[in-house]
């Protein structure tokens, strides 16, 4: 009897303990975020963290060399949150490794752009020209994207434009040649090509001039970058006062101040 006394009594603390530790989670008021080399941290650390911290909320920054180490460490719960990646790269990451992220609210994007150290503007291209893109599978297709924006291409007309790749392409009067190749290497590559594709955060991480874009992307709402966590954390109270910190009233008019045409912004509703 006083054994099974003593197991009961084990078993309600074991209870207890975790409906404790579940409340805590719930209750939590100290946030680590994954921090990339982009804009789209800045602008989190910069506005979003001091209308936060108002509320209470204190801040752990982990810092990453790439996305990919970053949302695996959001994945294994090292981290509570990032805001460095639009919905194709995280359900990408999700089929690719086995990964349980969602997405909260769109956040201000820096577009994509066509870029060129060689020519000033589109209608100098040439038959033959040289084009670097993106080689990842969600930038690479919004690069083709651009380009037909540009005129330069045409895509088939049934394809998914969030996962176009150069197989869709059914038009390229200008025969040109396209290279694709790491992001972060096209910026410092930029003489050995007649036009580029760049995406926001190299934009801003390689201290390029956003407005020096000889066009720029029309941002489509899968483009659109993100703050995501793990499917878990999705309702928790800190998450939800992140979301609420970007649609407020504050973080509007930090905005209207500090963006210089860098930031295409979301409508919220």
């Amino acid at each position: 009897m006083k054994k099974l006394l003593s197991l009961v009594l084990v078993g309600l603390l074991i209870l207890t303990g975790c409906q404790s530790s579940s409340k805590s989670n719930d209750d939590q008021k100290t946030i680590t975020y994954g921090k990339a080399a982009g804009p789209y941290t800045v602008l989190f650390e910069d506005a979003i963290i001091p209308i936060l911290k108002k509320e209470g909320y204190k801040f752990k920054c982990v810092e990453f060399s790439d996305l990919l180490q970053n949302d695996t460490a959001l994945n294994d719960g090292d981290i509570d949150v990032n805001v460095e990646q639009h919905t194709a790269y995280m359900k990408n990451f999700n089929k690719e490794q086995d990964g349980d992220l969602v997405a909260l609210t769109a956040i201000p994007t820096v577009p994509a752009g066509i870029f060129s150290n060689t020519h000033k503007s589109l209608d100098e291209l040439q038959k033959g020209a040289k084009i670097a893109v993106p080689n990842d599978a969600a930038n690479t297709s919004r690069a083709y994207v651009l380009l037909q924006k540009a005129g330069w291409i045409e895509l088939n007309k049934k394809a998914n434009l969030s996962t176009v790749t150069q197989d869709d392409i059914v038009k390229n009067p200008y025969n040109l040649q396209f290279t694709e190749m790491d992001s972060t290497i096209i910026p410092r590559s930029l003489d050995e090509f007649d036009y580029a594709v760049i995406t926001g955060s190299i934009v801003y991480s390689a201290g390029i001039d956003a407005s020096s874009a000889l066009l720029q992307e029309d941002v489509l709402d899968h483009l659109l970058l993100q703050v995501v966590v793990k499917k878990e954390n999705k309702n928790k109270k800190w998450a939800k006062a992140i979301v609420k910190a970007y649609h407020s009233k504050e973080f509007k008019e930090y905005l209207d101040k500090n963006n210089k045409g860098l930031w295409y912004v979301p409508e919220y509703k």
